[in-house]
């Protein structure tokens, strides 16, 4: 019989999505396939606090305090901290009983698990891991800097102005001259950095700028404000944009799957809409022409090989809800929501891809860009 791959299952993390995490990993701990992996779940706290073991599990239902729970390492220090973890991923560990896990699935969302930085402890480690690289994973979670790939990659995208909270800071009025001088309204407000609509606003007018810009600016220091799609003026009954999304997967040759729609239960599909709310309705397949899902589905790929993404990501769309119906690229997500009822293996399912499935496609797909990235070579031998 063949030996089972391990393979560790991190969750939990320092970002504002951090339950969100747990949802997701719940999921996979429930559908991944026994029979092909043993499975190690490795939790982190809000704190930072790596955990296995019954600390994993109680971290995961939530019950975790954090100055309880397992350190990863057996005989760690009373204040573990990250660095301990790193002995569950380095080659010569002797710690979680068997060793080394053969490949990482970080079901982390958000700050310090899709940004780039846990994907450069494990490009350390030489440890095989699910998902974007450093650069993909950084690209994919800084809406600023991708957006400059999208245009560089000449894709369709909103109208958008960037400041720094700085500069907000320091000039307020002049920052809202600045945005009304290149926009206009409606408006949506994000951080650069996070995700699942954590801090975002929409905004109708000038009394609502400042508000949504200092709640923004206490999640990044970046903060980029959006034009929204439906149509220009202050009028809340204008009609809203489509939310179209896109589930990719793969690697150097990267598929799209059918494309759905989302109906937020809300004014946007902001984080209530997301995972609190019975309200949002997805349509799975969206209802569009054939010539519209094509057109979008090569966005997604393009989009995927714009930012060097690798593994799956989310590709969301914004579609004029009458006239001309313009598509616009909206973001793409990395790590996206990873539930069983989540859009990305819903749509994966669509398309004929169950949930366990896609899975064990995934780290199917972090073990061959493992490989891949092993024929290259980084260092330079002056004898040869």
């Amino acid at each position: 019989m063949a030996k089972k791959l391990r393979v560790g299952i991190l969750f939990g993390g320092r970002s504002g999505e951090h339950e969100v995490s747990l949802l997701s990993a719940a999921s996979i701990l429930k559908a991944i396939d026994r029979k092909k992996f043993e499975v190690v779940p490795v939790g982190i706290t809000k704190s930072g606090r790596w955990l296995t073991g019954g600390g994993a599990k109680a971290l995961l239902t939530g019950n975790t305090v954090e100055t309880g729970g397992l350190a990863l390492e057996a005989e760690a220090a009373q204040q573990p901290t990250a660095s301990t973890a790193v002995t569950a991923i380095v080659p010569d560990a002797s710690t979680l009983g068997a060793g080394r896990l053969d490949v990482v699935f970080p079901v982390l969302h958000g700050t310090f698990g899709e940004d780039g930085t846990i994907q450069g402890l494990f490009e350390l480690a030489d440890t095989a891991y699910v998902g974007s690289g450093v650069l993909g994973s950084a690209a994919g979670m800084d809406k600023d800097a991708m957006k400059r790939l999208f245009t560089a990659a000449r894709l369709p995208i909103v109208k958008h102005l960037t400041v720094l909270r700085t500069a907000w800071e320091a000039s307020p009025r002049k920052t809202v001259s600045a945005i009304e001088a290149a926009l206009k309204y409606p408006l949506f407000v994000k951080p650069a950095n996070l995700g699942s609509s954590v801090g975002i606003s929409k905004v109708h007018d000038r009394k609502e700028l400042a508000p949504a810009l200092n709640l923004a600016a206490r999640y990044d220091r970046k903060i980029v404000i959006e034009e929204g799609v439906g149509g220009s003026g202050k009028s809340r009954t204008t009609k809203k944009a489509r939310e179209l999304e896109v589930a990719v997967l793969g690697n150097d040759d990267p598929k799209a799957s059918v494309v759905g729609e989302i109906v937020p239960g809300k004014e946007f599909y902001d984080y209530e809409a997301k995972y609190l709310s019975d309200g949002s309705i997805p349509f799975i397949p969206a209802k569009i022409t054939a010539a519209e899902s094509k057109q979008i589905r090569a966005m997604a790929i393009e989009a995927f090989r714009a930012c060097d993404l690798a593994g799956l990501a989310r590709v969301d769309f914004l579609m004029e809800p009458d006239g001309k119906r313009r598509i616009y690229l909206n973001e793409v997500n990395t790590m996206p929501g990873f539930t069983s009822i989540s859009m990305y293996p819903k749509l994966w399912q669509a398309t004929g891809v169950s949930y366990s499935e896609l899975i064990t496609r995934l780290i199917e797909l972090a073990l061959e860009r493992h490989q891949e990235r092993s024929r290259t070579s980084f260092s330079f031998d002056i004898a040869n």
